[in-house]
């Protein structure tokens, strides 16, 4: 059973007293972009949000909605798409990059990895967007990566709501609180019903197990961190489920790499939580829904104009609808005693200023630097296609860099310490495990090999091929013009950036093999086309030797008879 007014979980409580007061001026915000952007509830308002909840009472143009959806979907294509292989591993060590074996075990745990992330009962697809429209709509996101038995790997998306983070001096999240509102019934599942402290088991037994009650996860670096150990003490990460009303810990453990990724689009210098387009973007979209309230009421009144009538008409009985008839509308001279009420009002400067304020909003979600991604004017060339995408794609890199950096690095690496502590890498080669490199603990580099950064590394590429173009006359002048440029070198670099895979890539020793065996073949071709020239040329010293030996004097008479 759980002790109460447990000296771990004062402990939690006061860090979590203090991420709350550092996360308040946040929630504020957070709170009105969830008015006008959100329509998947609204879980800053109210915690205890109910499931299908209307929640977009403040909506009246739903540009700030999609373009978050948008920004969402874009990110997923340019990041990490599922049909591209959008990173690789590398080794750490520089001297076993050499090795076409580790590089054949790096691509095969590459595979693996991603066999395991995008199997069905993984979830990874769904959750990362939602994480992805989180980051954009509020600047942080969350991906919890859980280690499931019999499963591997299994991912949710953690609603920002819910999570509370602190940072190290180096700027990287190391603590996580997660706080939660379960049914009682649900934590005796979990926790077991011995855990429950006396008073939450008194409620089960009333049959109150479907009242909640809120619960602490908190994720945090073990102070008393002892490699040798096999017990939470052995781990970096310390656990603790706590119950803030109880002061009780439901459960303590551990975790080897951080369960809690979090992403963040870009942060100022004295800030933890991150800064998303939807933060920059809503003041234009309050002012964008305050004038579609305005144009639709000015529409409403051209359309259905309001009515002006003699004060003794017959307005308490006017029938409105097409086709009715309206006795006592005319006096005697077929006057109308009822005549619409025109307003003045330009519905068409209104749109003008609305199609502004969308244009702007979309630009804040970079919908127009994703556009330009996939469209392609019909007068624009494949290279100048490229060179434009080239260039967005240089201005999309910082804030995408960061997602990178914070979200997709810290789950690689929460991933290949699942996998590898169940078995599910390939058996490591020689020179990896001479290296030192347990199955365990695998410390590989990361490549990012998105869409996006073959975009940024296209550079290079586009560099050598401009180059060869632009030497193409000069070549025809002086063909020693291509001794200036190491030719393996760059088709080295342009496989590189355009993100050929390993497995189609010889070694050195095969690469060199194969240059013998051209050399000799080449060797004997020239001996093959040499050999007629050689036969004729004996045949004639045959010849000449004979009508030598059959004048006087021999080859001497010979020698005097030419001269």
């Amino acid at each position: 059973m759980a002790d109460v007014n447990d000296s771990r979980a004062d402990d939690v409580l006061r860090k979590h007293a203090d991420m709350e007061s550092d996360r308040a001026v946040f929630d504020s915000h957070w709170r009105e972009i969830e008015q006008y952007f959100s329509y998947q509830g609204q879980y800053f308002n109210n915690a205890n949000t109910t499931q299908g909840q209307k929640s977009t009472a403040r909506i009246f143009d739903m540009t700030g909605p999609l373009a978050a959806e948008r920004f969402a979907a874009a990110v997923t294509a340019m990041i990490s798409p599922r049909t591209e292989l959008w990173h690789g591993l590398k080794a750490s060590d520089d001297g076993l990059k050499r090795f076409k074996s580790v590089r054949d075990w790096m691509d095969a745990a590459r595979d693996n990895l991603f066999a395991a992330r995008y199997a069905p009962a993984a979830n990874f697809s769904g959750q990362s967007h939602t994480t992805y429209y989180d980051i954009g709509l509020y600047g942080t996101g969350c991906l919890f990566v859980d280690d499931v038995i019999g499963r591997s790997l299994l991912y949710r998306a953690v609603h920002l709501s819910e999570v509370y983070v602190s940072d190290d001096a180096a700027g990287r999240v190391d603590t996580v609180h997660r706080v939660q509102n379960p049914r009682i019934r649900h934590l005796a599942e979990r926790f077991g019903l011995d855990v429950l402290p006396p008073k939450l088991r008194d409620l089960l037994e009333k049959g109150k197990g479907d009242s909640r009650v809120p619960i602490i996860h908190c994720v945090r670096p073990n102070a008393q961190y002892n490699p040798g150990r096999g017990d939470m003490r052995g781990k970096m990460l310390e656990s603790y489920y706590v119950l803030p009303g109880e002061r009780a810990v439901l459960q303590e453990g551990g975790y080897r790499t951080m369960p809690y990724c979090i992403g963040r689009y870009t942060t100022s210098a004295r800030e933890t939580y991150g800064r998303g387009p939807g933060m920059l973007a809503l003041p234009e979209v309050k002012m964008l829904n305050d004038m579609r309230k305005t144009i639709i009421r000015a529409a409403q009144k051209t359309v259905e104009p309001p009515l002006l009538a003699y004060e003794d008409s017959l307005m308490h009985a006017f029938d409105n609808r097409a086709g009715a008839i309206n006795f006592g509308g005319l006096d005697a001279s077929g006057n109308q005693l009822v005549k619409p009420l025109m307003s003045a009002a330009r519905v068409d400067i209104g749109m003008d200023q609305v199609a502004e304020s969308r244009r702007v909003i979309n630009s804040v979600f970079h919908i127009d630097l994703f556009q330009v991604l996939v469209d392609k004017p019909g007068n624009m060339t494949a290279f100048e296609a490229a060179q434009r995408a080239q260039e967005k794609g240089q201005l999309l890199g910082p804030t995408m860099g960061r997602i990178q950096s914070d979200l997709i690095e810290t789950m690689i690496e929460r991933e290949l310490d699942i996998m590898a502590h169940a078995g599910q890498l390939p058996p490591m080669p020689r020179e990896m495990i001479e290296a030192g490199m347990m199955q365990g603990r695998v410390p590989v580099g990361i490549e990012h090999t998105s869409p996006l950064n073959l975009l940024q590394r296209a550079s290079q590429s586009a560099a050598i091929m401009r180059a060869f173009q632009t030497l193409g006359p000069l070549y025809q002048i002086d063909n020693s013009v291509l001794d200036l440029i190491d030719i393996e070198e760059a088709a080295k670099i342009i496989i590189e950036t355009e993100g050929v895979p390993s497995r189609v890539l010889r070694d050195d020793d095969q690469v060199q093999q194969s240059r013998d065996q051209r050399d000799q073949q080449q060797q004997a071709a020239s001996l093959l086309q040499a050999a007629p020239q050689a036969a004729s040329a004996a045949k004639d010293i045959a010849q000449a030797q004979q009508i030598a030996r059959g004048m006087p004097g021999g080859l001497l008479g010979l020698t005097g008879t030419l001269q």
